[in-house]
């Protein structure tokens, strides 16, 4: 995959993965935390499985 931007060069190592239960608005906290901790190189994401009515935070750093 290439990257013209520039941003995301090298790989983005994986720290720590948390699964909730579902929580409709947990987007708005991954958000909130990638918006406000992106100069710290931190990345989150967010997974959603809705058979077993969970969410999965993942937290990388670039």
């Amino acid at each position: 995959m290439e990257n013209n931007e520039g941003s995301l060069t090298g790989k983005l190592e994986l720290i720590a993965v948390k699964t909730f239960k579902n929580y409709d608005e947990m987007y708005k906290v991954v958000n909130f935390l990638n918006n406000t901790l992106k100069d710290k190189k931190l990345i989150f994401g967010l997974t959603k499985d809705s058979a077993n009515g969970t969410v999965t935070i993942s937290i990388y750093e670039s």
